[in-house]
């Protein structure tokens, strides 16, 4: 995605039929959904959130595809990539409850299929790949890299609203099960 393009919000099931709707909204929250976004500074709107233009600078660019699980049987996936980000180094990544806003700790605690009783939430037992959704990644010689989640189950009674990008790989020892360092941006994905 080149920098100054338009952000978009695009149910998949559109895209298959050939069409771009006109808008960023969608039917259900249980279809398909993919966002685009150039990261930037933050403002009321914008999709793609930099807090840390050193580590993840404006102008670089971020997919998040959601493909729901399927009716009764399935898995589905999270997938995110990320272009013009700092080459040759590890980030985390995990689903959040909020929307991004303008820090990053206003997109809430990670999103947990089974929530943990404490805030926030450092045990294995709720802290895992399993009960969250992990997106860490490594960038190449160009910075662009790219990581998949796999979902055994979807989102029933509440919804997550963004992904964020974080300075470190997830921890996963007790105590700092699922802390990752600092927040660096964060994409807005309506799941």
């Amino acid at each position: 995605m080149r920098a100054g393009m338009m952000a978009m919000v695009i149910p998949l099931a559109v895209l298959s039929q050939g069409a771009v709707p006109a808008g960023p909204s969608r039917e259900r929250p249980s279809e398909p959904v993919l966002v685009l976004g150039t990261f930037a500074g933050y403002k009321p709107g914008q999709v793609a959130v930099t807090y840390d233009p050193k580590l993840v600078p404006a102008g670089a660019a971020v997919a998040v595809a959601h493909v729901p699980p399927g009716e009764g049987a399935g898995t589905g996936s999270v997938q995110l990539r990320v272009q013009g980000l700092q080459p040759g180094r590890k980030y985390g990544a995990h689903v959040h409850t909020n929307a991004c806003g303008a820090k990053g700790e206003d997109a809430g605690p990670h999103y947990q299929h089974m929530r943990d009783p404490v805030t926030p939430s450092v045990d294995p037992k709720y802290a895992n790949p399993r009960n969250e959704i992990w997106l860490d990644l490594a960038t190449d010689a160009q910075g662009n890299g790219a990581s998949r989640a796999v979902m055994e189950q979807g989102f029933r009674d509440r919804h997550p609203h963004s992904v964020v990008i974080h300075a470190e790989h997830t921890h996963t020892g007790p105590g700092h099960a699922g802390q990752a360092g600092p927040r660096l941006a964060c994409v807005n994905v309506d799941f």
